[in-house]
């Protein structure tokens, strides 16, 4: 066994010296495939995590349901019959479900004058409950705070900004501890919500609205009609039984079909979050396969040069066969010669690769618009593990096919080769 691997590794390296250009060209083939490959699943990566993040930023296991009117007949009573809810829905739901992680109601008003110094700006207003931040990301910026159960109970004329919002009304004024006007009533800014890009919304962007707590726009606005009732689940996986339970509750109390699903109209983010999940592994597995097609490309590279090399040596493969070289001699040597190409260009191509990817860490994805959506190419270990073993199976496969080719040749067939 040691007198073989001895041969081998002689005929290999007296193999490598005599075509030193041949062996370059086939090295930077491996290497430009490999470096397509990673960038493109990199690119893929970084956009599945950046859309995870981007919906995320919403809410995590969340339905949203509006107020709309039945469908079908219930009890002798028509289809088409509004459904509204109103502030004390919220608590119906939180004593009957207590198995829910949150439960929150939203008051909107819309184009409402706030007022500071000499500055108007017409904005969106939420009157909420406190869990509002927690549930919907509401994130509060160094120095802030969001909305307390005191605020609520007590109706504080406090508000908490979106960080838009607050760049139009204050500039670059520190907004917290501030007295706002909103419609000629005096509010105290409490906090400004942390940037954050989002995939989807309803209503308008997080960031330019302005969040109060319900009792207190309740009192101001006089409206106790929810525009929005929110609710949270622990687990993605129980939100199907919960938007069940919350018609069979309501639909008890207000008389519709509890199997009628648009007698409130429903976004359930869990539903389409799995959407979203399946079409962003759909673009990994679309730049996947277009990379692994252009290393496939290289390897083609690989393979026709050492079909080239079996021919170029057809004589000296049968004269040594003549001579009783043993057909793994012939096999070995090919197949090692493709792989260490292949293995060469691999590293090199990863190492660029990486340096590239790594470069993309200095640009600031918050002030970059695409970046902030498109997300920043990511290098996973399931990305290298993946690229080792298609530059492997290439390698392999590259080496052994024209290997094999020149160990079928007849001895005596080639001495008459020109």
């Amino acid at each position: 066994m040691n007198t073989d691997l001895h041969v081998i590794l002689n005929l290999f390296a007296t193999s490598s010296r005599l075509q030193k250009k041949r062996a370059y060209l086939t090295i930077a083939a491996i290497a430009w495939g490999t470096v397509a490959i990673l960038l493109l699943l990199a690119f893929g990566e970084g956009l599945k995590l950046q859309l995870d993040k981007n919906r995320r930023s919403t809410g995590e296991n969340l339905a949203v349901m509006w107020p709309s009117e039945t469908t079908k007949p219930w009890k002798g009573m028509p289809p088409g019959r509004p459904i509204r809810l109103h502030i004390d829905d919220v608590d119906f739901i939180r004593e009957r479900m207590p198995e829910l992680k949150a439960v929150h109601g939203e008051l909107q008003a819309g184009r409402t004058a706030l007022t500071y110094g000499r500055k108007t700006v017409n904005g969106r207003i939420l009157g909420v409950n406190y869990v509002f931040g927690d549930d919907r990301k509401h994130y509060p910026q160094a120095g802030g705070r969001f909305l307390s159960v005191e605020d609520e109970v007590q109706r504080r004329r406090v508000i908490f900004l979106g960080d838009e919002m607050a760049k139009d009304i204050f500039g670059e004024e520190k907004p917290v501890g501030k007295t706002l006007l909103v419609n000629n009533a005096p509010y105290t800014v409490i906090g400004v919500m942390q940037k954050k890009t989002q995939m989807g919304v309803y209503g308008g962007p997080d960031g330019n609205h302005a969040v109060i707590p319900i009792t207190t726009f309740l009192a101001q606005f006089g409206r106790d009609r929810l525009n929005v009732m929110v609710i949270q689940t622990e687990q993605p996986q129980q939100m199907k039984a919960a938007l069940a339970k919350v018609n069979e509750l309501f639909g008890a109390k207000y008389r519709y079909d509890p199997t009628d699903d648009r007698a409130l109209a429903t976004w359930d983010m869990v539903k389409s979050a799995k959407t979203t999940g399946n079409i962003a592994i759909g673009i990994q597995l679309f730049l996947g396969i277009v990379g692994a097609l252009t290393l496939l490309i290289g390897g083609v590279g690989v393979a026709n040069i050492m079909y080239a090399v079996v021919k170029e040596r057809t004589r000296e493969i049968g004269v040594k066969m003549a001579l009783g070289a043993k057909q793994r001699w012939i096999i070995a040597p090919f197949v090692l010669e493709a792989l260490v190409y292949t293995f060469i260009g691999g590293a090199l191509g990863i190492i660029i690769a990486t340096l590239l990817v790594s470069l993309t860490s200095f640009i600031p994805i918050e002030s970059n618009k695409v970046l902030s959506f498109l997300g920043r190419p990511t290098l996973s270990p399931a990305i290298g593990i993946a690229t080792s073993l298609i530059l492997g199976l290439i390698g392999l496969a590259a080496g052994y096919f024209p290997a094999r080719r020149a160990a079928s040749v007849d001895p005596a067939s080639t001495l008459r080769y020109e």
